[in-house]
């Protein structure tokens, strides 16, 4: 697995989380889904990734998106 799709991978995680928690415990958990995609907004314009940073650290292999 490279950056790229384990970055794609973490944000659908945290997106169906965050969808699931505000379903079941309280609707605010919604805000962490709009962070989410602030950050994947960001990311497109800015190529830039705080997750990606943390996975080059740990030792992924870049892909073309966050190289």
């Amino acid at each position: 697995m490279n950056i790229d799709r384990a970055v794609l991978a973490f944000a659908g995680l945290f997106i169906l989380l965050s969808l699931g928690l505000a379903q079941l415990h309280s609707p605010l958990w919604l805000l962490f889904t709009a962070l989410v995609g602030v950050v994947m907004l960001q990311a497109a314009f800015t190529r830039f990734c705080p997750l990606a940073l943390i996975l080059r650290a740990a030792g992924l292999k870049p892909g073309s998106a966050f190289d």
